[in-house]
């Protein structure tokens, strides 16, 4: 029997959608059925990312804007809407990051984070929560296993991630009145920054794979994406409020 595609009518919308992890999830999302709007500051990867989706034979939209701005995330949320009707997923992806020592991390540094993380995701959710009341959706928010674990040199970023999984938890409980799910996600996955990363620094490729039991970064399709797939899907109506390690069992070592 052919499986149906587990979110066969849902429409979803995935900021930082043009590379990375973000067009993972957005490529596994339309792979199962979702109407896709992918959003992010660089036009030329949203239209490429929208392509393959296409290609594949699904719908993508796309919307240019920076998270950071309020008035471009409320256009984000009214134009997925006003292109698909409705809103059912909504994946916070975004984020800009910066990497110094504490002693070395300027209040910019900070606030850059916090604008584009948890600041960017709690206007999206305000913007998308009377859509998402209306379809008794889900959002899945992207936390970061480098601020649990407290990783040098990540304190602006740590800060960021974790306000994002505070915000999750309250959005969780106040929301499941709605039917509303909210969880979080915190990958691992070999993303252009990680592989520009261990381009320009080889010597650092042993300790990072020694660190990761299954012994590699997590391919942002195969492994992130089809997880939030299922996250959003009916699979798993029942979990909220909840954190998803996605990287390899990083957090169990060290």
């Amino acid at each position: 029997m052919e499986r149906r595609a587990r979110l066969a009518g849902k429409v979803a919308l995935v900021t930082g959608g043009g590379q990375g992890v973000g067009r993972g999830i957005a490529l596994a999302l339309a792979a199962e059925g979702a109407a896709v709007v992918i959003t992010g500051r660089t036009e030329s990867k949203l239209k490429d990312t929208a392509a393959e989706i296409a290609g594949r034979g699904g719908r993508a939209h796309t919307v240019a804007g920076d998270v950071g701005e309020r008035d471009d995330v409320d256009r984000m949320v009214a134009e997925t809407v006003r292109e698909f009707g409705t809103l059912d997923v909504l994946v916070n992806n975004a984020q800009s990051s910066v990497q110094r020592k504490l002693e070395k991390t300027s209040y910019d540094d900070v606030e850059l984070t916090y604008r584009s993380g948890p600041l960017a995701t709690f206007h999206a959710m305000q913007a998308a929560l009377p859509h998402l009341k209306e379809s008794r959706g889900s959002v899945v928010n992207l936390g970061s296993s480098a601020a649990v674990q407290g990783d040098s040199t990540f304190g602006a970023y740590a800060m960021a991630k974790e306000a994002i999984r505070g915000l999750s938890r309250v959005a969780a409980r106040e929301w499941g009145a709605y039917g509303i799910r909210v969880n979080v996600v915190c990958p691992a996955a070999l993303s252009p920054a990680a592989e520009d990363y261990l381009a320009a620094h080889p010597e650092k490729a042993g300790p990072l794979f020694a660190g990761i039991p299954l012994g590699r970064l997590g391919d942002p399709e195969a492994d992130i994406g089809r997880a939030v797939a299922a996250l959003v899907s009916d699979d798993m109506a029942y979990l909220t409020g909840e954190t998803l390690m996605l990287e390899g069992g990083r957090t169990l070592i060290g």
